[in-house]
Parts: structure tokens; sequence; C-alpha cells
């Protein structure tokens, strides 16, 4: 199987997966996951969260998400429990395409750490 195709192939189970089991129907897409990411980070459970909290979320995920590539690297928690990261590698130039293959690539390794992909 070559690596988009496989790429498309765990990418969908995971959609589907993570749609069942958090969304109340809409099917997620990567902002939405991006955002359980998040919440699943700063592991103080799900509440309801201000706009700028849900930024904050959305953030605390990419970077997380992208330490592995190199680009970030966790720094410290805060008073109130969130996370900070420090840039290390600014991120290059993609074309949206490219932005979201990484993204995909990279939320795709995160479950399967979490061994979210075994039944």
């Amino acid at each position: 199987m070559t690596k988009v195709s496989d790429l498309k192939e765990k990418w969908n189970f995971l959609v589907e997966k993570l749609t069942n089991d958090f969304s109340e129907g809409d099917e997620l897409n990567v902002d939405g996951i991006l955002y359980l990411v998040g919440v699943q980070e700063l592991g103080q459970g799900y509440r309801e969260f201000k706009k700028d909290e849900k930024m904050n979320l959305m953030h605390i995920a990419i970077c997380k998400l992208l330490e592995p590539y190199g680009y970030y690297e966790f720094d410290y928690f805060d008073d109130d429990g969130w996370p900070h990261y420090k840039t290390l590698t600014e991120l290059p130039n993609l074309k949206p395409g490219e932005q979201t293959v990484l993204m995909k690539e990279a939320i795709v390794s995160y479950f399967e750490g979490l061994d979210y992909f075994k039944d």
C-alpha cells in the first residue's frame, strides 16, 4: 500500500471513529480533531471553553502534533495548568494542500501512539 493511500485509509477510519465517539452526528474535520487533541492535552476534561480558550486549545494541539517533527518543544505548564511550547524551527511555507497532509499525518501518528486504532 502506498504511503498516500495508507494515510487516506487511516484518516478515513480515524474520522469515522472520532465522529462516532465524540460528535453528535456531524462528521469531524481537521479543526474539530485539533480541538479534541487540545482538550486531551490540556488534561482538564471536557467543559465549556470560551472562544479564546478554544483557539488556545487548537494551538496546543498543533504544537503537540508537530513536536515529533522538530518544530516545537514542550516548555512548561502555567499556573492554570495550560501547557506552553517553544518554537524550535519555523514551519516551512507550505501550500494549503501540503499543510493539510502534514496535519493529517501528525494527527494519525498521534492517535496511533494512543493505540486508538485498536478495537
